[in-house]
């Protein structure tokens, strides 16, 4: 299909969602009145995190089939549907909402399997044939319109995520959908204050704007991942659009993986100024499994392999 034709790209898929902990059950947690709002959390931001977007893949209705959770996607944009297959097969995807829910449930570790569907095909066994992949995904047309449920669940989220701002004085991990209202210019000020602080591996963190031994030091070690990283920072910063990595990559490829990655976040902080902050730094490096640099930036020094 030319790309100015008026027929939207649509198509819809099931994500299984299961614990490998015995002593945690997810549709358990999701049919607590009390615990459903933070797992549909962690749900809606671990997507918006895999297609770059908070609207990038809406929910429409969330099954509880024990021991599964089943997820219920609808896809509007071709683009959304790609970033999210990219995610989900390279693990990204996995790891955030991991992540996610440890954070929102305040648990150590939720370990979890997922599967992904679209009709009668099982999508993991056909992941490196993306085309394939989005193909069958635009097949399936949604069979439904948004559950209430979910409709109010977002409304929920919102709340929650405001309270959480307000009282809570926390870093919302750039997720943050844009419909929310932010706090007055009073309570913000013109610069971090030292009070705002974020969670990583359960440990609280202030948050502060990049230093210089920090740039070095994700030049030195974040390798071949720089590209997925700025991707990740992209999603809040306009500076990182995909023509600027990709011309990055070509400008600098003699100087080698250094470089270009050392330029990157250049232009992360030099767009962002004293919004350069190590907790959007950390929450990219969460989303693509560099654990073990973002613990070497906050001087972390676990004897633990985490990753």
């Amino acid at each position: 299909k030319m790309a100015g034709s008026s027929s939207p790209w649509i198509g819809s898929a099931y994500l299984f969602l299961q614990s490998t902990c015995k002593t945690v059950t997810l549709p358990a947690l999701y049919e607590s009145s009390q615990k459903k709002p933070r797992v549909f959390k962690a749900l809606k931001l671990a997507l918006a995190d895999s297609t770059g977007s908070m609207n990038g893949v809406d929910m429409l209705k969330v099954h509880c089939s024990h021991p599964h959770l089943i997820v219920q996607l609808k896809f509007c944009k071709r683009e959304s549907c790609r970033r999210f297959l990219q995610s989900y097969r390279e693990g990204a995807l996995h790891k955030s909402l991991q992540s996610h829910l440890q954070l929102s449930l305040a648990m150590t570790a939720v370990p979890l399997e997922m599967e992904l569907k679209a009709g009668s095909e099982h999508l993991d066994d056909m992941l490196k044939d993306e085309d394939h992949c989005l193909e069958c995904i635009y097949r399936e047309k949604p069979d439904r319109l948004r559950d209430e449920e979910i409709t109010e669940l977002e409304e929920s989220l919102k709340s929650l995520t405001v309270h959480q701002s307000i009282n809570n004085n926390m870093v919302v991990k750039d997720c943050t959908p844009p419909s929310l209202p932010s706090l007055p210019p009073s309570s913000q000020g013109s610069s971090l204050s030292p009070q705002v602080t974020f969670i990583f591996q359960g440990q609280e963190f202030v948050n502060r704007t990049l230093l210089p031994d920090d740039h070095q030091k994700f030049a030195k070690l974040v390798s071949k991942k720089w590209k997925q990283v700025g991707r990740s920072l992209q999603k809040s910063c306009r500076a990182l659009r995909d023509p600027v990595i990709d011309n990055l990559a070509l400008e600098y490829d003699r100087e080698g993986l250094y470089e270009q990655a050392y330029q990157m976040l250049l232009r992360f902080i030099q767009s962002e100024g004293k919004k350069a902050t190590i907790a959007r730094l950390i929450s990219a490096l969460e989303e693509n499994g560099l654990i073990s640099l973002a613990e070497e930036l906050l001087g972390l020094h676990s004897t633990e392999d985490c990753s």
